[in-house]
């Protein structure tokens, strides 16, 4: 069933931030799958082909980095944003970020508000 609706697939281990980007996104108009470990969100990411990925980096199984690697160096799955939502604020963070191929990286504490502006950047809409 296609809703129309652009599909974000969320990836935290932590419950409470994966229930407060979904609550916003669905308000914004947007589908929201999620995943909360590595091996999840890399199985998801090929089941759904979401139209966009935000993904923590500390997860269980697989971490953040991982996943985005075996997703942008897919040529099926690389034209996926994905947006890093971390805690890892160091400069060799995000620098492992736009190695594996992050499109975006921000740090938590984040402003949800800036999230869902980033998303429609990457979406137009």
């Amino acid at each position: 069933m296609n809703t129309g609706k652009k599909k974000i697939l969320v990836v935290d281990d932590e419950e409470d931030i994966v229930t407060t980007i979904k609550m916003r996104l669905e308000a914004s108009g947007y589908e929201v799958i999620a995943a909360s470990d590595g091996n999840a969100a890399y199985e998801k990411a090929k089941a759904e082909s979401p139209d966009l990925i935000i993904l923590d980096l500390m997860l269980p199984g697989m971490d953040g980095y991982q996943v985005c690697r075996l997703l942008k160096f897919d040529d099926y799955y690389k034209g996926i944003p994905i947006i890093m939502l971390t805690a890892q604020s160091q400069k060799e963070d995000r620098e492992w970020g736009q190695k594996v191929g992050a499109d975006l990286y921000l740090t938590k504490p984040f402003e949800p508000k800036e999230l869902v502006e980033k998303i429609k950047e990457f979406l137009g809409g």
